[in-house]
């Protein structure tokens, strides 16, 4: 019995919570609300760790019919109101790219106003704190998209949903459960 013990106990520990999430996304001009015909596409991954105020953007795109005009993160989206204002900075995060094709690393301090929009601040609370863990939960909710916009398609050429990634702790913490309920079904069949 102190053998399943020990492996469940490693099994909680594995699987204690991550103090980051990851939310990716696929950009393309069909995930836009309306949908367009843009052959462009890319990638992106958000990377939120609310203990550090870190958001790390990381994207790569192209294909674009003109050059990017904003990109940004709009959030907190519902079945009601798909299309909403952006809630990082605007028009663009510093230094993305103004090509047609290119990629972006960049990570923000989330504590300071200027990674959010201003209005975004002033809608949840008028702190960065309060923009900060409505940006984290609408993110969790599947309720923001990242968004590239060009002169072409001002309203956003190519947008990505952005979903969250399962933490392999996740998965560690099932596996501890598989264990200990294998473990206590056996010890009692004999």
């Amino acid at each position: 019995m102190k053998k399943w013990i020990a492996l469940a106990f490693l099994g909680l520990v594995l699987a204690a919570p991550a103090r980051a999430m990851v939310f990716t996304g696929s950009l393309l001009g069909t995930n836009e609300n309306p949908p367009n015909a843009s052959p462009g596409t890319g990638s992106v991954t958000v990377t939120m760790d609310v203990a550090l105020h870190s958001l790390r953007i990381e994207a790569s795109f192209e294909g674009l019919l003109a050059g990017v005009t904003a990109a940004h993160i709009h959030c907190c989206t519902s079945d009601a109101t798909p299309n909403v204002s952006p809630a990082t900075q605007t028009p663009s995060f510093v230094n993305f790219p103004a090509t047609m094709a290119g990629s972006y690393d960049m990570t923000f301090d989330t504590s300071q106003a200027s990674t959010w929009n201003a209005s975004f601040i002033t809608a949840n609370g008028g702190t960065t704190a309060g923009a900060e863990n409505a940006f984290f939960n609408g993110m969790m909710d599947g309720g923001a998209y990242f968004n590239i916009h060009s002169s072409l398609y001002p309203s956003g050429e190519i947008r990505a949903n952005l979903t969250p990634v399962p933490e392999p702790s996740t998965y560690a913490l099932l596996l501890a459960g598989l264990v200990v309920v294998g473990g206590v079904a056996t010890r009692r069949r004999r």
